[in-house]
């Protein structure tokens, strides 16, 4: 295929527009105008009707659900209670506190749907009491960084909602995918952590004790209870994922009000409100992420990219391997949300061209957009992080890598063993 003038202009004014620094919204809307200005078989009407057809979509009202079922669990005393349950589960061991952190993000990411989110609430808790404990500054920024990332992988995963509804895969599956996944790589961290805890000689927390084992359950009981109603209410089949996303709404606002009482009504206009911000931006990308890929689409462009693949690239086991090396250099420079609204329509049907399950390519995908989450030097977990005690970016950077490679590791597993996130799926498939 020739790319037409149009094309061109598409393509050039968007790689342009995000190598000089615009946001990648006005990146795409400017490349999208000046792409139909300059096509005569084009009309600007083009872009209200794509966007209205696009978005009319239920899948997509989950999405303000679990924004605002995150940020009421995070404001309303979830992440000290589960940190002090993680302590007592694990605290005990070589290392204990670095491994609470991880612990406590992969519970908190059962409960907010976000990276960012996860990094934010438990590193915030655990780094002065990491700092404190004589652990290395920039080490206990690392590993929230890293640990974070779980935030979009274990369920309920706001990505996993959008990368359902850009390219039709069924977002029941795609979450049930995330959950042995997410748990592993879990472990896979706490190994690591255990392992550089005894080779630096951290500190061994306080001996493991009953009496505060079922202290710290009692406190995060009601949180540790709403991922089970969110998957159990999939799993049975009586909720969709948007319903149960209302639902573990509705949960989280009576337990943090009624239960925890760490939640006030100032409070809660406030998460409100953030909930509203962040929505509209995360709606007005996908808005003009839609508009680019129907031109991409129009131009034939996915249909070129997928010839190619098949021409030159033999094997699932090369496309693979290729997807995985572009979104590891994707994501250090772009955000997860601008890789999934461009990449995943024109990676997901490639996939299926190979024989590859959607459900199990859709979840190496967002799991290589969570790591670029935590890849210097623009990954937003990395920021957070380092805004946590003003560490270096190079120097949290550095501390993280060990963890990054076990995760991009524990990736290639699952990517060649499928079975392993294929599980759970089949079974209410």
């Amino acid at each position: 295929m020739i790319l037409n003038t149009a094309s061109i202009i598409l393509l050039g004014v968007l790689l342009v527009m995000l190598l000089t620094g615009f946001p990648i919204v006005w990146a795409m809307c400017g490349a999208s105008i000046a792409c139909i200005m300059f096509d005569p078989g084009q009309i600007m009407m083009v872009v209200p009707k794509q966007v209205f057809t696009a978005t009319n979509n239920f899948a997509f009202l989950a999405v303000p659900c679990f924004f605002l079922c995150g940020d009421i669990m995070s404001k309303g005393g979830l992440s000290s209670r589960l940190c002090k349950f993680c302590n007592a589960l694990v605290g005990w061991i070589h290392g204990g506190l670095s491994l609470v952190t991880i612990v406590a993000c992969a519970i908190f990411a059962a409960v907010s749907g976000s990276a960012v989110a996860t990094t934010a609430a438990i590193g915030g808790i655990m780094h002065p009491e990491m700092v404190k404990a004589k652990y290395p500054s920039a080490y206990t920024s690392a590993i929230p960084a890293v640990a974070g990332t779980l935030g979009i992988i274990i369920p309920p995963s706001i990505v996993f909602v959008i990368y359902g509804s850009i390219t039709q895969t069924s977002i029941s599956l795609l979450l049930m995918a995330g959950v042995v996944p997410g748990v592993v790589c879990a472990i896979c961290l706490c190994i690591n952590a255990y392992v550089t805890a005894k080779r630096r000689k951290y500190p061994v927390g306080e001996p493991f004790t009953m009496q505060e084992f079922w202290s710290g359950l009692k406190g995060a009981i009601w949180a540790i209870i709403m991922p089970l109603i969110i998957l159990g209410g999939i799993y049975a089949g009586v909720c969709t994922p948007t319903e149960s996303s209302a639902i573990a709404c509705l949960y989280g606002g009576l337990v943090c009000l009624l239960v925890y009482r760490e939640l006030r009504i100032k409070t809660l206009i406030e998460v409100i409100q953030s909930t509203v911000v962040s929505v509209a931006t995360l709606m007005m990308l996908t808005c003009s992420a839609l508009v680019v890929g129907y031109l991409l689409t129009v131009y034939n462009i996915p249909t070129a990219v997928a010839t190619w693949f098949l021409d030159y690239v033999t094997s699932s086991t090369g496309f693979i391997l290729i997807t995985i090396g572009l979104l590891l250099v994707c994501g250090m420079f772009l955000d997860v949300a601008a890789n999934n609204l461009i990449l995943a329509p024109l990676f997901a049907p490639i996939a299926i061209s190979y024989g590859m399950d959607p459900v199990h390519f859709g979840l190496i995908f967002v799991f290589m957009l969570a790591l670029g989450q935590a890849t210097p030097p623009f990954g937003s977990c990395l920021f957070v992080a380092c805004a946590l005690n003003d560490d270096p970016l190079t120097q949290v950077a550095k501390e993280a890598i060990p963890f990054m490679l076990v995760e991009l590791g524990c990736i290639l597993v699952f990517a060649f063993v499928p079975a392993i996130s294929m599980w759970l799926p089949r079974l209410i498939a």
